[in-house]
């Protein structure tokens, strides 16, 4: 198939490379000079782990090419996917498709014989069918057949996801898009027997529905992490005990400062706001919204606690800026309503991440110093905080830590280290939802028996 993707960023890029690696002769449309130029020079204005690479073989093979002219660029091929960027207006839920009507708009003035197009964006339900509706009255000489293919990529796990996914949700218009949809997926038949054909409406609203549901219960552990951080139990087999139940299954059950991105947070905006414009209520929703956002907004007051209840003139490391591991995406992070708050509260703010820290500087240059290095950040300091768990994070060594420092507060925001040898090492230790954990002087195995964190003080 030859196909032509509009859009590179992060979804047009991973698609586009993933694509030809299929087999697929792809073309990839973007019209920012300065993006355009970084890609027909191998660099990629994103961080994804192992995509640079996977471009660079594409391209080197002549299955990927670069183009900043759509006309050009569309000629010839079998289908156009639309990657352009759809960003969700944060506060009032608003998805903002004007470059996807533009592209639309363009492409409709380009064409010369007849496609299927793709939405690969993630777009407010009826998105697709306004598309489909548009381009007949643009041009009614071809025949279009509209498809809408929502993208379910991870972060630092995409290019996995997209080739061995869990599902592959393909709405489809008609019978030509049905086929050429089918064809298109087919290589991956033997990775994925989840293959869900579907009209575009529903396409569209699964990317939602999902996304929602993800956001609800990582909003619904941290509310128990923090029950239990009241009550005296262990967040962690309440998690592990959770997760062996086979209606609720493992992933999204560990306890964080919240979920940010730019999928989750703008996805569940985006539904609550569809749903009341459809007057339809969305409770859930809109409850997850509210209590990630409190979440985040209260984690320097955390911090302060446990500080003793003063930030002024204290140095702050905090370790980790991304909303995840693996990325350079800061978009929502919870790590950027805590830097905020630890500024606001007088703290001297020394932060550093292995690959967010250009993105977080334009944001707070001048209020916090961002390090070059774990050791930078950490020397000196009066309290450590770790927001994401990166696995550079994961492997210090308790004890040197403590000699860099000046103090000896710690605070887990992704309870990545064992309490007990935490404290045998000389911290002060705070993690979420662990506080029987912490007071006891040893959790016994057969209390206790899962593999994950056991450790006998």
């Amino acid at each position: 198939m030859r196909l032509a993707v509009i859009g590179a960023g992060y979804v047009g890029l991973v698609s586009s490379a993933c694509f030809a690696s299929l087999g697929h002769e792809v073309i990839l449309v973007e019209t920012d000079p300065d993006r355009f130029a970084d890609l027909k020079s191998r660099r990629l204005h994103l961080y994804e782990p192992n995509l640079e690479e996977l471009v660079a073989l594409q391209t080197t093979s002549g299955m990927l090419r670069f183009s900043n002219c759509l006309d050009q660029a569309v000629q010839g091929v079998d289908a156009v996917f639309l990657a352009v960027g759809t960003p969700s207006h944060w506060g009032d839920g608003h998805v903002d498709t004007d470059a996807l009507v533009q592209a639309v708009e363009r492409l409709a003035l380009c064409l010369r014989h007849s496609i299927v197009l793709v939405t690969k964006s993630t777009v407010p339900v009826g998105t697709s069918r306004k598309i489909s509706q548009q381009m007949r009255k643009l041009r009614p000489d071809l025949a279009i057949e509209v498809a809408a293919n929502p993208e379910f990529l991870r972060n630092g796990r995409a290019i996995n996801d997209f080739m061995r996914p869990d599902r592959i949700v393909l709405g489809c218009e008609g019978p030509r898009a049905h086929a050429f949809m089918q064809a298109v997926y087919q290589p991956l038949e033997s990775h994925c027997a989840n293959i869900i054909y579907t009209e575009l409406e529903t396409a569209e609203m699964i990317k939602y529905a999902a996304n929602s549901f993800l956001g609800m219960k990582i909003a619904f552990i941290n509310e128990m992490s923090d029950i239990c951080e009241s009550l005296g139990a262990d967040i962690e087999a309440v998690g592990d005990a959770l997760g062996l139940d086979r209606r609720i299954g493992s992933a999204y059950l560990n306890p964080g400062p919240g979920f940010g991105g730019a999928s989750l947070p703008g996805d569940l905006q985006a539904l609550a706001t569809s749903a009341k414009h459809a007057g339809v209520p969305s409770r859930l929703i809109e409850a997850t919204i509210s209590a990630n956002q409190s979440r985040q907004n209260t984690l320097a007051s955390r911090v302060s606690a446990a500080c003793g209840g003063s930030l002024r003139g204290k140095k702050i490391a905090v370790l980790g800026l991304t909303y995840k591991p693996d990325t350079d995406d800061i978009s929502n992070s919870p790590a950027l309503p805590l830097l905020e708050g630890l500024v606001d509260l007088g703290a001297q703010v020394h932060a550093y991440d292995p690959m967010g820290m250009d993105n977080a500087y334009a944001q707070f240059h001048g209020s916090v110093k961002f390090c070059a290095s774990l050791q930078c950040a950490v020397q000196q300091a009066d309290a450590v905080i770790t927001v994401t768990d990166w696995s550079e994070f994961r492997r210090l060594n308790p004890r040197k830590l403590l000699e860099a420092m000046r103090g000896n507060v710690f605070v887990d925001l992704r309870n990545i280290f064992d309490p007990c040898t935490m404290r045998m090492a000389g911290f002060n230790y705070h993690s979420l939802g662990r506080s029987q954990a912490e007071q006891a002087p040893f959790i016994m195995a057969s209390a206790y028996h899962f593999d994950k964190r056991i450790v006998l003080c």
